[in-house]
């Protein structure tokens, strides 16, 4: 059984990662632009301007009651069956809204990893989760190029409102797709893009097509887009083996 402690970093070789860290990606897929959108950072990953982070001074805006209305996340989890005894890894965890749930649902044979490039977050998660009395959520510190995941041990990777702040976004999903286990699972829910409706900024926005070009530029197969949250996207790929990833 995992337990929430002051280790923030996973008693992994740090050999293993060296491959990974090394890989340059391909020179075409990254561009930096002059005249951009004031909410982006400049650089663009496949044509998509990279959004600019959310700092853990926003953590509150992670925990406000509107969330259970705007974005009905107890459906989202719902949609995604999680089951007992399965590895998550909550990448962009924030303060542990999502794996707090999530945890209980892979319980103690279980566990959920909460990712997070914010020490700061951690800080605020850890004793949420303490006093929650929830020991199976294992806190780690990552880096913006690498998630510091074990390698080959997760079983869904779930990626809520973060993917597109990713600054790294091609080594990430490097490190992301390393981290899953055989036909594991890659979650990304994002707000829709094409609704214009939808009441958040163009650059914190994807398309399902956007989504797509970019996850399937890893070794990663679309298995379905589900559709029934208010404003984003839950849009599901599972790894193939591919040794060039």
């Amino acid at each position: 059984m995992k337990t929430v402690s002051k280790n923030y970093w996973i008693g992994f070789t740090i050999f293993a990662w060296m491959a990974l860290s090394a890989a340059e990606p391909p020179a075409d897929l990254y561009e930096t632009r002059v005249i951009h959108d004031p909410n982006g950072i400049g650089k663009f990953y496949m044509g998509r301007e990279i959004a600019q982070v959310m700092g853990h001074q926003g953590a509150d805006w992670l925990e406000r009651p509107e969330r259970q209305v705007e974005e009905k996340p107890d459906e989202l989890i719902k949609a995604l069956a999680f089951k007992a005894g399965e590895s998550v890894a909550d990448v962009g965890a924030g303060s542990g809204y999502l794996s707090a749930p999530i945890a209980r649902l892979v319980g103690t044979n279980g566990i959920v990893f909460a990712v997070e490039i914010q020490q700061e977050m951690l800080d605020l998660l850890i004793p949420k989760m303490s006093s929650q009395g929830i020991t199976n959520i294992t806190p780690v510190l990552g880096t913006i190029s690498d998630t510091k995941l074990p390698k080959g041990a997760v079983d869904t990777v779930l990626m809520v409102d973060v993917y597109h702040e990713f600054s790294h976004p091609y080594e990430m999903m490097r490190s992301i797709c390393s981290s899953l286990k055989k036909n594991g699972r890659v979650v990304f829910v994002e707000y829709r893009a094409e609704d214009p409706e939808v009441p958040i900024k163009a650059v914190h926005k994807m398309s399902v097509t956007q989504v797509r070009k970019e996850a399937e530029n890893m070794p990663l197969k679309w298995e379905k887009t589900i559709e029934n949250l208010p404003r984003q996207h839950i849009i599901i790929f599972r790894k193939m083996d591919d040794p060039g990833h």
